[in-house]
């Protein structure tokens, strides 16, 4: 019996491309190494290298196949993972029997074939691989297979990152982004939690009515801290399925970082929190670029304006090129409709862009500015309007959700609740 780890899946018939709402969880630090029979198979492979999935995962590519693994690891170290393809079904067989010989206890074996047998499945289960892919492969089976190595079957699919960032200045994503983390929250009752990444100006606090003593910066300046449980001391309790990862929002230090400042913190929350809404501010720095492009779904906030028409261009067909395995970013249109302003239709934004947007928000200042200054989001400040229903929609598309339906009442819903209110 081989000695490397088991987590097996069922084969499949063919190579169909990734779903639009497919949720897989990022690998951890781990040691790839692949050994490849065709160019196809090694081109596939290097390109999952560079899914965001991946990035953490450190990948080297080999060709030989079976032959050329069983002989590097005679005298080397085996890696986590070993991507193994190979084009017969003795091949497998025999050359599993003799890599198990020379295999470190605890190394995964990923088996990418030409056989679609299940038969030959079971005698590969039996042999301790971990998975089996039917060829031909594309980048994306590959970060699947991988990924799903290291996620439980069993269990939900947590740390869905959604990050939310302004084609320009003043556009108002923060408050969209606040918005819509309490649709997520109240009418999806889904665990939220909202990070709020402009540490010298952010405005999550104000916006939730909240002044937490602690918040992002106390993780951020003490990476060595980090855990879950740290993690958990710094959220501030918004409502039942809501939390906030509050800004400091003052200027006593210079909040200069690295590329990776806010990895460790990611890491955590997508192990407890199911749903979490990064508010990314505007500028253009490594660690923003990091966090947006390692995000599982992404938001832009634009007013319909020349500067954002091009801004948003320009984010959506970077982060389109970078995530080349991920739904393309999301757009909304905000502040529409303001008096004697010049605007860019819709339609012209969509022609440009090559995508509709999501919603176009109105402006409506009485009822932003009443709830900016109250501490309110818009669906406490007016459940009806018509903007409170786009920022469902928009936490619907972003979460792959559903639509919720709310009970139908009777004719007289509206007495017993004036009758419950005296």
């Amino acid at each position: 019996m081989i000695s490397y780890s088991r987590q097996t899946s069922e084969p499949q018939p063919d190579s169909s491309p990734p779903s639009t709402e497919e949720h897989i969880a990022p690998a951890p630090r781990v040691s790839v190494q692949a050994f490849c029979e065709t160019v196809e198979t090694a081109a596939a492979v290097q390109s999952a290298g560079e899914d965001r999935r991946l990035g953490k995962a450190h990948l080297k590519i080999q060709m030989g196949g079976m032959a050329a693994a069983i002989e590097a690891y005679r005298s080397a170290p085996t890696p986590n993972v070993i991507i193994l393809e190979t084009e017969g079904r003795n091949d497998i067989l025999l050359g599993l029997d003799q890599l198990a010989t020379v295999c470190d206890a605890g190394t995964r074996v990923i088996v990418i074939g030409r056989i679609n047998d299940v038969t030959l499945y079971r005698e590969l289960v039996r042999r301790g691989v971990s998975d089996y892919v039917i060829a031909p492969v594309n980048a994306i089976d590959v970060v699947r297979s991988v990924c799903n190595l290291f996620s439980a079957p069993e269990a939900k699919a947590v740390g869905r990152i959604i990050a939310v960032v302004g084609a320009k200045g003043g556009v108002g994503s923060s408050t969209v982004a606040h918005n819509v983390a309490w649709a997520i929250a109240r009418d999806l009752a889904l665990d939220s939690v909202v990070a709020d990444l402009d540490l010298a100006f952010g405005t999550a606090g104000l916006d939730y009515n909240q002044d937490p003593p602690q918040g992002i910066a106390d993780a951020v300046f003490s990476p060595d801290r980090v855990d879950t449980a740290f993690i958990d001391r710094l959220l501030s309790k918004c409502t039942d399925h809501l939390s906030l990862l509050a800004a400091p929002a003052t200027l006593d230090r210079v909040y200069d970082f690295g590329a990776d400042a806010f990895d460790s913190i990611f890491d955590t929350l997508r192990t407890t929190m199911p749903c979490i809404v990064l508010d990314v501010p505007h500028q253009w720095s490594g660690w923003t670029k990091r966090a947006l492009i390692a995000a599982d779904d992404i938001l832009i906030v634009a007013a319909p304006d020349l500067a954002n028409l091009r801004n948003t261009k320009n984010i959506f067909d970077l982060l389109k090129a970078q995530r080349p395995n991920d739904r393309a970013p999301l757009y909304c249109l905000n502040q529409v409709g303001i008096p004697k302003r010049p605007e860019i239709p819709a339609s012209e934004f969509a022609k440009a862009i090559e995508s509709q947007p999501i919603a176009a928000i109105p402006f409506e200042p009485q009822m932003f500015g009443s709830a900016a200054n109250n501490g309110q989001m818009i669906a406490e400040i007016s459940a009806n309007h018509r903007t409170t229903e786009m920022f469902l929609q928009i936490a619907q598309r972003l979460t792959g959700r559903g639509e919720t339906k709310k009970p139908k009442g009777s004719f007289l819903s509206p007495l017993i609740e004036m009758l419950r209110a005296k």
